[in-house]
């Protein structure tokens, strides 16, 4: 599990809060209910009317993956991707058909399988490239979805405040209420830009990371499954693979034979 954006969203509240209370405020003020309803709310409303319902139940399901989600190891799947090499080359891809399903990757699953099955070079990477293009376009929902509620989050918030200034002129003549009301109004456009800015937004950019860490080691699988129907040499097979990570990324290649 990654923590990065739990500690990086509780550092912010954090800062938040400890902010205001050096500054002698008091954080019970800016939990204010009505702001609060507007704002989240509000801002949770518009963002599925601008798209399906399944979109905002897609957004739902992906929101503990931004804050649980793991990101892939590479390595130990072109570790894997080698050791199938390994047996193609001294056994044939036939001695692959059990081996695969054991795997736990569905995407490297499914390519061993119709590597094993004599499906064609050429139409097994067109198989395979339409699930990294079905994956890609299935993770953009969520992401989006979250980006759609930072963008409108402040809008709401000033919408709120709008609403909150029109109360206080509806009570000029009451001067001893003028100051807690103008400060409630705008708790709404404070609400609508940290929300925005420190949950939507971040959620919004963390599943897109890992969105594109996920078709990354996709592509990566592709390339080895198509490497192993050939029959390509195990060591061959590892430098390949390991030439799409980062060199920061790249373990030492093992000592294979050839």
């Amino acid at each position: 599990m990654d923590v990065a954006t739990m500690i990086g969203i509780g550092i912010a509240v954090g800062a938040w809060f400890v902010s205001v209370i050096l500054e002698g405020g008091n954080p019970a003020s800016i939990l204010l209910l009505p702001p609060m309803i507007i704002v989240i709310g509000g801002t949770i409303g518009v963002t599925m009317a601008t798209g399906l319902m399944k979109d905002a139940s897609a957004a739902v399901k992906a929101l503990p993956r931004a804050f649980a989600g793991k990101a892939v190891d590479p390595e130990a799947s072109i570790g894997v991707v080698v050791a199938f090499a390994e047996t193609a080359r001294r056994e044939g891809l036939l001695a692959l058909e059990e081996a695969a399903k054991s795997v736990e990757d569905p995407f490297l699953r499914k390519g061993i399988e119709l590597a094993v099955d004599g499906t064609d070079p050429e139409e097994l990477r067109e198989i395979l490239e339409a699930e990294i293009h079905s994956k890609k376009q299935e993770d953009k929902v969520a992401s989006k979805f979250f980006g759609d509620m930072g963008g409108f989050s402040p809008t709401l918030g000033i919408i709120g405040t709008v609403m909150g200034l029109i109360h206080v002129l509806e009570n000029l003549s009451d001067p001893d209420k003028l100051g807690p009301l103008i400060a409630g109004a705008f708790v709404a456009t404070l609400w609508g830009v940290f929300a925005a800015n420190v949950f939507w937004l971040p959620i919004s950019k963390k599943l897109t990371r890992l969105g594109d860490l996920e078709a990354k080691q996709m592509e990566l699988m592709l390339e080895g499954v198509l490497s192993v129907q050939a029959g390509a040499n195990p060591r061959i097979v590892e430098q390949k693979l390991l030439s799409y990570l980062a060199p920061g990324e790249r373990p030492e290649p093992s000592d294979r034979a050839a």
